[in-house]
């Protein structure tokens, strides 16, 4: 088991609405990220699934039983947080021992647990050790071990690698993952990283200001982005935006006249929209590369090159001054005040209106 379902869940601190309304449906198994920027409530949005905060208003069930006034202790769930929050004192068995021993469950079971968590965590070499006596990828083990004890519901985990370094938060990446795998139990996910989200979610749910702003596997949000926000914050550079107007809607797609006069036409007819009507272009820096003699593309001038050998990452301005980001495969010769012109297939564009919906792309 393990299903979560949220029907028009707010939160409010005194004045202050934090949550608006979220309706959410978690199944069985799946593993789904909250990502967002800091500020947008998915860190509060866990801790009314955890039972650490009541809603306003709106029903949390789990597995159809709703929750609402059960404490966290009976939730059946574990929750991982950033800090680790291990018991300095305690020895690495005995932190994953106390919440059994405090359920009273028999020894031979608790001993049982800890083995098999120990094994899937590769911590058995330091079940005697204190925290203090641990790297900070092995405590966050401890801290997930502590938590895959309790053989909960679902698992909340909080920001759980941000303290982490770079390298070691890949090859944890890599291990929660490779976990979810093996136990097949429920997981959300909090984080403010959409690295993480993208390579760790079976779907994302994107929050902005205490809203849903789009659900989705990796893939949709990252083809088929519902808004401007979900495109510039989903795909790692961001996405650039760049001025434009629709020309024609015809057969063949929609007619787009760039910010330098230049007509492309996009695979696919707008949606509500108008000739001559004003439009935002979004444009991902993969799908760019250097322009050859006589290509449409956008002409720009270079600010900085870095040049990390297998790709070029090239950041440059617009005549109208908007940013543009480029990353071209390979190692190009690029220096600072270069005028270079980027080209791209028009079915890589994606549409915005003044609004900032989605109207068209891939």
């Amino acid at each position: 088991m393990g299903r979560i379902t949220l029907e028009k869940v707010t939160k409010s601190f005194g004045a202050v609405d934090v949550l608006h309304g979220i309706d959410l449906d978690i199944g069985e198994g799946e593993f789904v990220v909250f990502v967002g920027p800091s500020g947008c409530g998915k860190s509060t949005l866990l801790r009314q699934i955890a039972g650490l905060d009541k809603p306003t208003s709106g029903e949390i069930r789990i597995d159809g039983t709703l929750v609402n006034e059960v404490p966290a202790s009976d939730r059946g769930l574990a929750m991982v947080f950033q800090s680790y929050a291990l018991y300095p004192h305690m020895s690495v068995r005995q932190n994953l021992a106390f919440g059994l021993e405090n359920a009273r469950m028999p020894k031979a079971e608790i001993d049982a647990r800890i083995a098999e968590a120990a094994r899937m965590l590769e911590i058995g070499d330091y079940l005697e050790r204190r925290p203090g006596q641990l790297s900070g990828g092995q405590r966050q083990r401890v801290a997930i071990g502590r938590a895959i004890v309790r053989n909960p519901t679902a698992f909340l985990l909080d920001e759980p690698l941000s303290n982490l370094d770079a390298e070691l938060r890949i090859s944890m990446r890599a291990e929660l993952a490779a976990l979810h795998a093996r136990l097949k139990t429920t997981m959300i996910y909090v984080t403010h990283d959409q690295i993480e989200a993208m390579t760790l979610a079976d779907r994302i749910v994107v929050l902005r200001k205490g809203k849903v702003e789009q659900i989705g596997s990796p893939l949709e949000l990252y083809n088929r982005p519902a808004n401007r926000f979900v495109a510039g914050f989903i795909g790692a550079p961001s996405m650039n935006f760049l001025s434009g107007r629709i020309e024609g809607v015809t057969e063949a797609g929609t007619q787009l006249r760039l910010f330098d006069g230049e007509i492309v036409t996009v695979p696919r007819r707008a949606e509500q929209t108008q000739v001559g009507q004003d439009i935002s272009i979004g444009l991902r820096p993969q799908h760019t590369r250097v322009a050859r003699d006589g290509e449409t593309g956008v002409p720009v001038t270079i600010d900085m090159v870095e040049a990390l050998g297998s790709e070029t990452v090239v950041h440059s301005h617009a005549p109208t001054g908007e940013l543009v980001l480029a990353v071209l495969q390979g190692q190009h010769e690029l220096s600072r005040g270069d005028s270079l012109k980027l080209a791209f297939n028009p079915g890589d564009l994606h549409l915005f209106d003044k609004s900032d919906r989605r109207v068209a792309g891939t």
